[in-house]
């Protein structure tokens, strides 16, 4: 992945294997709801909402989804994917590029199963289009606030009147 240390004043923090995962969980669990982006090669990408159902403890996403949606039947041509996650309100910024594969294993699936998820598969875990999708990252880049959003206001406004460099944010990559 490109170097994209290009925000004056934030701190580089790469992580690795366990401290990548705690990071990944960390994250996500302030925002589960990412753009999830398939089809990398053609622009404008391929993207809709989705939510994170799980992050487990090798730093897998996954997600539950439909059998005959666009989205499993691209995965399927290409298993390349990248994730988009914005938490605005505490400044906290992800993405992850990795390999994505659908499976209906039904342990797995009612494992991630929800009452909400009945929204969108009516018949209920046994819904026969239901699919999880497995997310396998390979490269990922975080962009985070040391202080939170508030706080960080503040700091920009202070930057900003005494034109001294804000060292406010901290930012690095996850090889998980």
């Amino acid at each position: 992945m490109k170097n994209q240390n290009d925000n004056k004043g934030d701190a580089t923090q790469d992580l690795s294997d366990q401290s990548a995962i705690e990071k990944l969980k960390e994250l996500i669990k302030h925002n589960s709801i990412c753009m999830f982006a398939t089809k990398l090669d053609d622009v404008p990408l391929e993207t809709r909402p989705m939510s994170v159902a799980q992050v487990d403890d090798e730093g897998i996403l996954w997600f539950l989804s439909a059998k005959s949606s666009r989205k499993n039947h691209e995965i399927v041509a290409d298993p390349r994917i990248q994730l988009f996650f914005a938490n605005v309100s505490d400044q906290e910024y992800l993405t992850i590029y990795g390999l994505a594969v659908e499976t209906d294993n039904q342990q797995k699936i009612k494992e991630l199963w929800t009452p909400i998820a009945k929204a969108w598969f009516t018949e209920g875990v046994d819904d026969p289009d239901l699919s999880a999708v497995r997310v396998t990252p390979q490269d990922g880049f975080y962009w985070d606030t040391k202080s939170g959003r508030m706080i960080s206001l503040i700091k920009i406004l202070a930057s900003a009147v005494t034109g001294k460099t804000l060292e406010e944010g901290v930012q690095g990559k996850l090889k998980i």
